[in-house]
């Protein structure tokens, strides 16, 4: 028996724009059906159905895109708005169907692909949840067994019986993530709505997407925050305009994705020494970020990574200072290191690496001023700032500080803190809340 949970091969799908395409009547059929001849005839057909090759007609959402996912994997799907991240979902959610190719889904799907999906507004929660158990084809003592694990799960006790027309988004948001991933779906396809959730209810959100990962079942999660992507996928597919960019390992997709997305410049190099910043002492021939020994354009922050200075010397110099500052995307400066030790450097090419510890970044973009200077007492040689940008990535790292929770965190560097355990310091009798004394 196939292990295959989704299977797309050669999928494509086609809308039309600039013009609704109006209803057909069983007479307009009939008639277009005899003078179909005559239109070909017809430089100009104003017909509601243009030449299908028509680029001013037509747009594809979706062109040639084929993959395949095992049963029990959770699979990433990236890419800029507009490239066709929702319609896939939707073809595989049996919402809309393919121009071309096909999606074959074994197993029972669960959708959440926005917010209040497949919910009826006049309903209350609890009629909702057993509408939406029975779409999905389940029994009502199965719904049963799940309701009250539901509720509790989206925190609705007190507005299960209130129709959800008065929910907020938030409310909303919540029971449809809890009946989706509760009423046991064998396949969960979950689009980027859990940015409508507040922080609380992201971590809640992802560590049940970990939970149904782990018995099992079939995830195609859709998401921009690429921290999400890389610790809850193996496994992702990168869309671009409708096409598959890129597919394998999340870590490689995301990194190939982000490498595009944001202008990076892992390293700099100047080839004629004339042209490199400097004077008449020293010249700074190159900069680039490693990490693992590679030039890196997206570091993992659990990993340690280096700044690599290449500088040539013209004379003899002594007591030559390299330095770099870090800066974040809001041009803050998290930290500026520079080698003051003594030297003295004949004439030749040099290299220098200045080694940053993981974890210790937080996620996002950074920027590198790199310098050569001379302290007599404030002599510069080179100062280049934005000699190098860079993205950092978090990673499902054992040293993870964010451990399970997969949404924004907090601070512009981000270390890992030795924390002691738990000390027993005595047993707690009396303990006064609000002026009252309440016996424990």
């Amino acid at each position: 028996m196939s292990d295959i949970a989704i299977r797309v091969e050669k999928l494509g799908k086609r809308y039309r724009i600039g013009q609704r395409e109006r209803y057909l009547t069983l007479r307009d059929t009939i008639a277009r059906y005899f003078t179909a001849p005559f239109r070909l005839f017809r430089r100009n057909d104003q017909s509601p159905f243009p030449n299908p090759q028509s680029h001013n007609s037509y747009i594809w959402a979706l062109k040639d895109v084929s993959f395949e996912v095992r049963q029990g994997e959770v699979v990433g799907i990236i890419g800029r708005n507009g490239a066709g991240k929702s319609t896939l979902l939707k073809i595989l959610a049996r919402i809309t169907e393919p121009t071309e190719g096909y999606a074959e889904v074994r197993g029972r799907v669960g959708s959440l692909l926005e917010v209040g999906t497949g919910f009826h507004p006049e309903l209350t929660g609890r009629e909702n949840i057993y509408m939406s158990g029975a779409v999905l084809g389940m029994r009502k003592r199965e719904i049963d067994k799940k309701f009250d694990e539901i509720v509790a799960f989206a925190e609705l006790e007190k507005f299960i019986d209130t129709p959800v027309k008065y929910y907020s988004s938030g409310m909303y948001v919540r029971l449809a993530f809890a009946v989706a991933a509760h009423l046991d779906p064998e396949i969960l396809l979950v689009d980027e709505v859990l940015a409508v959730g507040d922080a609380a209810f992201q971590k809640k959100c992802l560590g049940k997407m970990e939970d149904v990962a782990k018995e099992g079942r079939t995830v195609l999660f859709v998401s921009h925050n690429m921290a999400a992507v890389t610790q809850l996928c193996h496994y992702s597919v990168w869309l671009d305009e409708g096409h598959i960019v890129k597919k394998g390992e999340s870590q490689e997709v995301v990194e190939a994705y982000l490498s595009t997305v944001n202008t990076q410049i892992p390293e700099r190099k100047w080839s004629y020494p004339g042209d490199a910043p400097g004077d008449d002492r020293v010249r700074l021939l190159g900069a680039r970020i490693l990490q693992n020994g590679k030039i890196s354009s997206v570091v993992d922050i659990n990993q340690p990574l280096q700044i690599e200075i290449e500088f040539g010397v013209l004379r003899p110099v002594s007591n030559l200072i390299t330095g770099v500052n870090l800066y974040d995307a809001q041009g803050v400066c998290l930290f500026s290191s520079c080698d003051w030790r003594p030297n003295h450097l004949l004439p030749g090419v040099y290299r220098k690496r200045v080694h940053i510890p993981g974890p210790f970044l937080a996620e996002g973009r950074f920027r590198v001023l790199v310098q050569l200077v001379f302290y007599e007492p404030d002599i510069k040689s080179a100062v280049v700032p934005n000699a190098l940008c860079f993205e950092a990535v978090d990673s499902d790292h054992p040293l993870s500080v964010r451990g399970l929770y997969k949404g924004k965190w907090p601070g512009v560097v981000r270390p890992y803190l030795n924390w002691d355990e738990a000390e027993y310091v005595g047993s707690l009798s009396t303990i006064e809340v609000n002026g009252l004394n309440v016996m424990s």
